[in-house]
Parts: structure tokens; C-alpha cells; sequence
């Protein structure tokens, strides 16, 4: 596994034989990826290598969920998460229930993970117009049913921890938040973003049945070492490093490789690649405008020279700060593991080729 095979030949100083070899293969197991827009992801996935991805945004049975698995199936190259209809929850008092039965149903479909979104501890109300809690007992039917049938969780809560900062010359996130100022939570009725982590890890602890992958990095890259107390703490607990590259990249990179070592059975590569349409591509964040196709290649050589050597490099995701990072070097069997292997333990092949439409009894009900 050599960074050079994606482009960097000429800056690693090979020759023009290894310039030519195909470049390795490897899985994208955080994508958001359009149903309708497979062609395009395809070329896409052909262009860096990605022999086949996880989509996060698959939606939920009786949504988009079964236009997404027809995709899935028909592409052979797409796993597929399963979504729940947050907005339900507000009005349906037994709506962990009715989502329960949604997961086995998705399951049924061929959905091979639960993606949970940050609105869950931020904005999810219940029907007595109260906040719903990450760990909140409530919803534990929907923690118990993945442990039950083997779904990992795969889930996103709270963000960066800039976001609850000021957006003043102080922020290290101000271009990215300047370009979203709907991302910023100053001065809204949102928990500290210290109080969504903790929240997060006792559902970990109370569902030790259940996989839960902290996407970015654990939610937490601010400081990874926090994060591999818990990964240490939790057997059930795994991550990815989606959209987090240039926070890990400023750690001390020695002490980074030994979590990345200690850990190596439990973390995903993955991007936040995000494909829509000929025009939407996200690698990782984006401006004002969606990233350019001419960001694609660097953006991945970037990932993978930051895992493959020690080298300083800039960051893959300027938008999240024009600052250094520095490589973890990882030895060739970690990278396997890290770059597939993993992801194929969670998550299993991508599907066969086949096609699966049905009728679904409705869930949420008032009573």
C-alpha cells in the first residue's frame, strides 16, 4: 500500500513502472451517496480507488430506504444504512417502538447498519415538547433491537467543538462556519457539547450487546486520547475518522500511532465523501460551493499519505483549517485491517444483485 499509486509519484520520487500500477483498493465505510446519482459515484469511487462504500443516507423503510437498496443491489459496490424518521418522535409517544419495528423491517430489506444524526440530543423532541437525551431510556427498544439483530450503530452526535465557540478571529473553524453560519450553536438551546458526549457514551455502557461506531473519530478528534480511554473502557465501541483527519493530523504523531496501534481492530477509514447529482461532491466539508472534481484526487492522496508515511503535509480539508499535519506511518497489516478489513467484520460484503420493493404496515401511530 503505497500513497505514490494515487498521484503523488513524482513527490515521493518513484519510477514511471510504479506510476502505472493500479492503486490499491480499499473501502469508504462513511459516504452519503444519492440513490440516483450511482453512475457518477462510480466514476468517482473508480477515480481514488474506493472498491466499495457505506452509505449513511439510506433512509427508512416506506421512505427512500427501498429506492436506495434497488441501487445498492444493482451497483454491488454500496452498503446501505438504515435512517429513522426523527420528526416522528415528536408526536408519537410510542415512536421507539414503531422505529424498532423500522429497523427489523430495514434489516429485512438488506440495510446492514443504523445511521443515528446529530439532530438526536440537539434538536429531537418528544411529545411533551422535551428535549430527547442521547441516553435517554426512552429510546432504548431502538438500542436493544440493533444489539438483537447484530446492526451496528453508526452514530453522529454533537460537532466539532468550535462550533459551540464565537465565530471571531479566534475560532479555528471561522471559515467553515463564516460559509455555514447555520452550523454555529451560539446563542441556541442546545446542551454543552462536553454533556452530548457524556450522554453518548452511557448509552455505549448500558447496551454493551450493541456495536456502536462514534463516527468522527469518536466525535471527539479535538482529543483522541480521551477517545481511546473510552474505546479501552468499551469493547462495543469502535470509530471511523470521517472528516477528522486534519484535527488527528495535529496530535503528537507518535503518541497518536499507538492508539491507531492499541486500536487497530476498531477503527474505519472513511471520508464523509458525499456524491449527489453532477454537481454536489463534499470531500469531508465543504463552502460556499461544493467541492471542485480537481479537489477529489488530493483530497484522498492526502488520507492516505497521512496513514501510509511520517510526512508533514498540509491539510486534506482546508476549509477546516489551512494548519500542518503530520503523519502516523502505519505498518502495512494495520492499513489492511483499517482500509477493509474491519469494515467487512462490521458490516459483511456488499449485496448481491437483486431488487426488493414491497408494501409496509404504518408504524407511528397517535394512540
Amino acid at each position: 500500500m503505497r500513497w505514490a499509486a494515487l498521484g503523488l509519484v513524482a513527490a515521493a520520487g518513484l519510477s514511471a513502472n510504479a506510476a502505472a500500477a493500479p492503486p490499491p483498493r480499499w473501502v469508504d465505510a462513511h459516504t452519503h451517496l444519492s440513490s440516483r446519482s450511482m453512475e457518477r459515484a462510480h466514476r468517482v469511487m473508480d477515480q481514488v480507488g474506493i472498491d466499495w462504500a457505506v452509505n449513511l443516507s439510506g433512509g427508512w423503510p416506506g421512505g427512500p430506504l427501498e429506492e436506495s437498496m434497488d441501487a445498492a443491489k444493482a451497483s454491488g459496490r454500496e452498503l446501505v444504512c438504515t435512517n429513522l424518521p426523527w420528526a416522528a418522535a415528536r408526536r408519537f409517544p410510542r415512536f421507539p417502538e414503531g422505529a424498532a419495528k423500522l429497523i427489523r423491517e430495514a434489516a429485512g430489506l438488506g440495510a446492514r447498519c443504523l445511521k443515528i444524526e446529530k439532530a438526536l440530543g440537539l434538536v429531537v423532541k418528544k411529545p411533551d415538547g422535551t428535549r430527547v437525551a442521547v441516553d435517554d431510556p426512552w429510546l432504548d427498544p431502538i438500542w436493544e433491537t440493533a444489539g438483537a439483530i447484530g446492526m451496528p450503530v453508526l452514530i453522529h452526535t454533537a460537532d466539532p467543538e468550535a462550533f459551540w465557540l464565537p465565530v471571531d478571529e479566534h475560532n479555528e473553524r471561522r471559515a467553515e462556519l463564516t460559509a455555514h453560519p447555520a452550523w454555529s450553536y451560539v446563542g441556541r438551546e442546545v446542551p454543552p457539547f462536553a454533556d452530548l458526549l457524556d450522554e453518548l457514551m452511557r448509552v455505549v455502557a448500558r447496551h454493551p450487546d450493541t456495536i456502536f461506531v462514534a463516527v468522527h473519530f469518536g466525535n471527539r478528534a479535538e482529543d483522541p486520547f480521551w477517545v481511546a480511554e473510552q474505546l479501552e473502557r468499551y469493547p462495543n465501541l469502535y470509530v471511523d475518522v470521517a472528516a477528522r483527519v486534519p484535527e488527528l493530523g495535529r496530535h503528537d504523531p507518535e503518541k497518536l500511532r499507538q492508539v491507531f496501534l492499541r486500536f487497530q481492530d476498531r477503527i474505519l477509514f472513511g471520508t464523509d465523501l458525499g456524491v449527489s447529482g453532477e454537481d454536489f461532491l463534499m470531500l469531508g466539508s465543504f463552502g460556499e460551493e461544493p467541492n471542485r472534481p480537481e479537489e477529489l484526487v488530493p483530497f484522498f492522496d492526502a488520507h492516505h499519505r497521512w496513514f501510509e508515511t511520517r510526512d508533514t503535509m498540509p491539510s486534506p480539508t482546508p476549509i477546516q483549517g489551512e494548519w500542518p499535519i503530520h503523519g502516523i506511518g502505519l505498518p502495512d497489516e494495520v492499513l489492511e485491517k483499517i482500509y477493509v478489513r474491519n469494515a467487512v467484520r462490521l458490516f459483511g460484503p456488499p449485496p448481491a444483485k437483486a431488487t426488493t420493493w414491497r408494501m409496509r404496515p404504518p408504524y407511528f401511530r397517535a394512540d
